[in-house]
C-alpha cells in the first residue's frame, strides 16, 4: 500500500525510509530532509523521532512549559501518569509523576518568592493544583462555590490558569460554564466575569496568558477556542478587543520573542474530530504572518481567509519555545504523537 506524505510525518518514517522503498540504485542517495513548514520569517521543519516515550503512559498531551533550567514539562490525563519532566535535547523523560489529574489540562508556570511553582487545571476532577517543579502539591482549589454560578463541581470543568503580578491568579472555566474566577495568592476567591451573561458564549475561554507589554496596565488574552478568536480583557472583566479569526480554533496563544504563536484546531470542533490543525505566528497587531503546518495566510479587504491545515498535525493544543528556538507541541487525540519538536530553519 503506498504510503502518503502524511503518514511519513506522524509516523517518523522521514526521507531514510522512502530510500528503502525506492528502487536499489538509489540505496546510496543521501537522504532529504523534513519538508519545511510556514512562510516567511517563521519556518520549521520537524525533528522526526525526537519524543522518547516507548515504555512511557501517555494519553492525550495537553500543558508544556519550560523551567529557567531548561526542562521541558508535560502534563498528561493518562490515569496512571501526569507530570513529565523531559531532556530538550534528547527527547528523554527524566522524571514522571501521578497527581491523579484524569482530566490534566492546562500548565502555567511562574515565579513566588524567588521559587517556580507549577499551575495545573482538571476537567474531570474539577480542581487546581499548585505544585513544586517535582509535583509536590502546595496548594489545592476545588470548584468555585463561593462565586454563586455553580450548584455542583460537576458543572465547573477548568481549562488553564492566567497570573497577575502580586500572585492572585485566575481560572478558565472553558470547559464548563466560561466563567473566568479570580483568587488571591492564597487561593480565596475574589471574583469572576464572563459566563453567557458577561458575553462569553459556551466553548469560550481555554488558555490565555497575560500580556505584561505594559507593566502597569496587564491585559488578558485568551483565545477563545470554538469562537474563533483571540479576546482581550482588563483583569477586572472589561472586555477590551476581539480579533476575529475565522476557519481557526484558537486552543492556546504564547509568546514568541516579539510575535505571538497560536495553536488551532482547525474549524471543526467539535463536530469533527479528525481534522487537522496548525500553528499560526502572529504579530503585535495579532494579524497571521505565518502558518507552520498550513497555508499561508491571506487577507482580504482586512479578513483572514480560509487556513487548510497539511496535515502535519494532530490537533496541536499547547507550545512551548525553546531557548534555541524550537517549538515543542503537546497534542491531544493523536494516537502516537502526543509531543513533537519543531526546528526553526528561518
Amino acid at each position: 500500500m503506498p504510503i502518503t506524505r502524511r503518514e511519513f510525518v506522524h509516523l517518523g518514517l522521514g526521507a531514510a525510509a522512502a530510500a528503502s522503498l525506492a528502487p536499489l540504485a538509489c540505496a546510496d542517495a543521501a537522504p532529504a530532509a523534513a519538508p519545511v513548514l510556514g512562510q516567511g520569517d517563521f519556518r520549521y521543519r520537524l525533528v522526526p523521532g525526537w519524543a522518547q516515550l516507548a515504555g512511557v503512559k501517555v494519553k492525550n498531551g495537553h500543558g508544556l512549559v519550560f523551567d529557567k533550567a531548561g526542562h521541558l514539562h508535560f502534563l498528561t490525563d493518562h490515569a496512571q501518569n501526569n507530570l513529565m519532566v523531559l531532556d530538550p535535547k534528547t527527547g528523554k523523560v527524566e522524571s514522571q509523576k501521578n497527581l491523579g489529574l484524569t482530566g490534566g489540562h492546562g500548565l502555567s508556570i511562574v515565579e513566588e518568592d524567588g521559587k517556580e511553582v507549577l499551575f495545573m487545571t482538571c476537567l474531570e476532577t474539577h480542581r487546581v493544583l499548585k505544585t513544586t517543579l517535582a509535583g509536590e502539591v502546595l496548594m489545592e482549589v476545588g470548584w468555585p462555590k463561593e462565586s454563586g454560578k455553580y450548584k455542583a463541581a460537576g458543572e465547573y470543568h477548568p481549562s488553564w490558569t492566567m497570573h497577575l503580578p502580586g500572585g492572585d491568579f485566575l481560572v478558565l472555566d472553558g470547559y464548563g460554564k466560561d466563567y473566568v474566577i479570580r483568587y488571591d495568592k492564597a487561593g480565596k476567591f475574589k471574583a469572576v466575569f464572563g459566563g453567557q451573561e458577561g458575553g462569553i458564549p459556551h466553548w469560550g475561554p481555554h488558555a490565555g496568558i497575560t500580556d505584561l507589554s505594559d507593566p502597569a496596565n496587564p491585559v488578558l488574552l485568551i483565545a477563545m477556542s470554538d469562537q474563533q478568536c483571540l479576546t482581550r480583557w482588563t483583569p477586572d472583566g472589561k472586555k477590551l478587543a476581539q480579533i476575529d479569526l475565522p476557519s481557526t480554533d484558537p486552543r492556546t496563544i504564547e509568546p514568541l520573542g516579539d510575535h505571538w504563536i497560536m495553536g488551532t484546531i482547525g474549524d471543526q470542533w467539535p463536530r469533527s474530530f479528525t481534522r487537522p490543525g496548525d500553528l499560526s505566528v502572529l504579530d503585535k497587531d495579532f494579524k497571521i504572518v505565518s502558518n507552520i503546518g498550513g497555508s499561508a495566510p491571506v487577507y482580504k479587504d482586512g479578513k483572514l481567509q480560509p487556513i487548510t491545515a497539511d496535515g502535519t498535525f494532530r490537533h496541536p493544543h499547547d507550545m512551548a519555545v525553546g531557548s534555541d528556538g524550537a517549538l515543542y507541541v503537546g497534542q491531544f487525540n493523536s494516537g502516537d504523537q502526543p509531543l513533537l519538536k519543531l526546528e526553526r530553519v528561518g
